[in-house]
């Protein structure tokens, strides 16, 4: 437990042995769940936490509380990392009122079908506020960033924006502290990146306020420099801009040899005068790294086997996933492998197809088995055309 400001205390939790985050993403560093507590003539507690950490919350709870009952409990997001403790908040506070959205309130009960509801939520609307005293909490409503229910509040007093899953970053409270990006950039695109308008909408309505520190509900609490580079990538991020000049090369490669030929266009590419060219082994990297770098770097180039006559499926999947979080804006080259029936770059064709605003560049470059020397005139033609 810590003090935010003089009436704002942290109570939330780090989970240190989490190593899959929604059962899908690696988390090395763990992971927090972020609730706040607002002392004022009335008591609000802001968000809940996992049921992981449930035993911790309720602890640094209790010690915030000295004694005092709660009045409120703000319900920013209703995913149960944030929101497992709400039927025991209602069990151990009889008087405290839920304040939520209208979606919220409806949704509620599939969570909590036991808990007795009865007069106990408020549910705001866009621009209500809600008195504490000296705090004044005004509520803006956030739907898709990156439930259809969430909101986000702002406290005039202390000039602070708890921002729901906005802004957050994998990883414990203080993990990589002073690298806040890394771990946030692919935290958002993995989990907002299918949201990027609903995004944009939530910055613009931000931009009017003055906010002074950015309480989110995971990662570390940002203020100055830090916000104002939070902010910046944000809108980048949310607009699908290109956030560093590069090119990603991405390879899935059954036996290697299609591994060979990406790392030798890499060279080639540097030797061109590409200041940064990231690779990725798809088949063994973190397929959620790759989606994070390629909505990183403006320029990709995918390399892959052919496999039963169609793309190797661990290449499928990462285009499946960049499918579904709304990747665009790119350009793409392409490489493929076939022993006898190359076919990969037509279904890798076939897959961007059906995304928004990729420009496929220069002549797919079909290998047939190893990389052969008549085969690097192709990679230097490709790396020419990914860098035009």
């Amino acid at each position: 437990m810590k003090n935010i400001t003089d009436t704002i205390k942290y109570i939330g939790c780090d989970d240190a042995d989490i190593r899959l985050f929604e059962s899908q993403y690696a988390v090395p560093d763990g992971m927090c769940y972020n609730s706040y507590l607002i002392l004022d003539e009335k008591v609000a507690i802001m968000d809940t936490s996992d049921r992981r950490t449930m035993e911790q919350w309720k602890q640094n709870l209790s010690e915030a509380l000295a004694g005092r009952q709660p009045d409120y409990l703000i319900v920013h997001h209703l995913e149960p990392d944030h929101a497992s403790g709400i039927g025991e908040v209602l069990a151990m506070y009889p008087s405290i009122k839920v304040v939520c959205s209208a979606r919220a309130q409806a949704m509620i009960p599939q969570f909590f079908p036991d808990s007795d509801l009865s007069d106990r939520v408020i549910a705001v609307k866009e621009g209500d506020t809600l008195s504490l005293g000296n705090h004044i909490l005004t509520f803006v409503m956030a739907p898709m960033v990156h439930w259809p229910e969430v909101m986000v509040s702002y406290d005039s007093a202390d000039k602070v924006l708890f921002s729901a899953d906005g802004f957050g970053k994998f990883g414990v409270m203080e993990a990589d502290a002073d690298d806040w990006a890394c771990e946030a950039r692919r935290y958002y695109f993995n989990i907002c990146g299918k949201y990027g308008q609903p995004v944009s909408n939530l910055l613009k309505k931000a931009a009017a306020l003055d906010i002074q520190q950015i309480l989110p509900l995971h990662g570390p609490i940002l203020s100055g420099e830090k916000m104002a580079e939070a902010l910046r990538l944000y809108s980048i991020w949310s607009s699908y801009g290109v956030e560093a000049e590069g090119v990603f090369i991405a390879h899935a490669s059954i036996h290697g040899c299609t591994k060979v030929a990406a790392e030798k266009l890499a060279d080639i590419l540097r030797a061109k005068g590409c200041k940064k060219v990231s690779v990725a082994d798809v088949c063994r990297d973190d397929i959620h790294e790759c989606v994070e770098d390629a909505f990183k770097y403006g320029k990709v180039v995918l390399a892959a086997s052919t496999y039963d006559g169609g793309l190797f499926t661990p290449m499928y999947n990462l285009l499946h996933l960049l499918q579904a979080k709304t990747w665009q804006k790119r350009e793409v080259a392409l490489m493929e492998n076939g022993s006898w029936t190359p076919m990969a770059g037509k279904c890798m064709k076939q897959m961007l197809e059906e995304m928004k605003d990729i420009t496929v560049k220069g002549e797919v470059v079909t290998l047939r088995g190893v990389m052969k020397d008549s085969d690097i005139l192709a990679l230097e033609a490709l790396a020419d055309a990914i860098m035009a």
